[in-house]
């Protein structure tokens, strides 16, 4: 009788300390030059929650065959791309269709993907799970697995207190990590808060880019107005000629949206972090800042669905010539963030002892 009154007690004593948990909210770094961050109401993040999602990342139990992790693809000297290759290798090998994009400033991205699929972070998290050939695991396995892992069990428990370990706490770990892979350490970001000074040529390439009658990037990669370095809209930026009635060798955003003014059209990516995440575009088609401001200066392709921010697509592109393209590329060399790729904080935590 009295073990059962003390095992009562324990188990009594043992519920409120579990119901009473308080996780430590995570304090995000002051970002002057950007817009606020958007929040997610139903997934505070907490100092808990992002080492949990850290381990979710770069673990490889979330593939089917255990060989792949969010980090396979997603690589931290990279500002976490694919680089350097212009289609990753999923499950039993298989070619991803699009160049796998960087995470880093996500907060603020209303649409993810290159086709704008989702509208969060933790609903991107369901796609590379479950697609064949990315990790290719279903989601009820995925759960068996991580809920049968002693390790992950007591972590879950501690930042999801009274839920279950499912696919929707699972992405909400993976969002928490995400959400702080924050790029702001650049030499321009320095530049922005007086602690730095560009040279003539980064100050000039800088004027160039925000100049409507030279670069004309400033309508979609902002830079004067924010430091994000891009609107994060979505655009077809002439990389192809079709018109409404052939179809573009990839719909982008139009096979998610079955409108026909939306084919062709594909994310805006950040501006940052280019000297990390070559080759570019959707299709990995350009490998060098070279080659890409040639494509704007002289190879546009004014198909039917250009956007109507292309001012100069009508004539091939902006005209840049040689120099002024190499000050172009001067300036967007500032917007790397060394910092970011080698943050401890953000590196593989199964390199440490667990």
């Amino acid at each position: 009788m009295r073990c059962s009154i003390l095992l009562v007690l324990v188990m009594a004593l043992g519920m409120f300390s579990f119901r009473n948990h308080k996780t430590t909210t995570y304090k995000f770094p002051q970002l002057a030059a950007f817009p606020p961050m958007p929040v997610a109401v139903d997934n505070p993040v907490t100092v808990d929650g992002v080492e949990l999602g850290r381990f979710l990342f770069y673990d490889t139990i979330l593939s089917k065959d255990g060989t792949l992790s969010c980090a396979s693809c997603h690589k931290q000297e990279n500002a976490f791309s694919g680089a350097p290759e212009a289609f990753n290798k999923g499950f039993n090998g298989a070619l991803q269709k699009r160049n796998t994009l960087p995470l880093f400033n996500l907060a603020w991205h209303p649409r993810l993907f290159w086709d704008g699929r989702v509208e969060s972070i933790e609903e991107q998290a369901f796609h590379p799970v479950r697609t064949h050939d990315e990790m290719n695991l279903d989601w009820e396995e995925a759960a068996r697995r991580v809920s049968t892992n002693r390790f992950y069990k007591a972590r879950f428990q501690k930042v999801f207190p009274g839920e279950s370990i499912d696919s929707i706490t699972i992405a909400k770990a993976l969002a928490q990590f995400e959400r702080t892979l924050l790029s702001y350490r650049s030499k321009f970001d320095a530049f922005i808060a007086g602690k730095a000074t560009l040279t003539q040529e980064e100050a000039e390439g800088f004027e160039i880019i925000n100049d409507m009658t030279r670069g004309d990037c400033l309508h979609c990669h902002s830079t004067d107005a924010d430091a994000l370095g891009t609107t994060l809209a979505f655009s077809n930026n002439g990389l192809d000629t079709a018109t409404i009635k052939d179809s573009y060798p990839d719909k982008g955003m139009g096979a998610i949206t079955h409108n026909d003014a939306d084919n062709g059209k594909f994310k805006i990516p950040s501006l940052r972090n280019l000297s990390f995440t070559a080759p570019y575009m959707h299709d990995g088609r350009f490998e060098t800042l070279e080659e890409v401001m040639a494509f704007y200066s002289s190879g546009v392709k004014n198909s039917v669905n250009i956007d109507s921010k292309m001012g100069a697509a009508h004539k091939g592109g902006v005209q840049l010539n040689k120099e002024e393209q190499q000050k172009v590329i001067a300036f967007l060399k500032t917007l790397n963030d060394t910092a970011f790729i080698i943050d401890p904080a953000f590196s593989n935590p199964f390199q440490k002892k667990r």
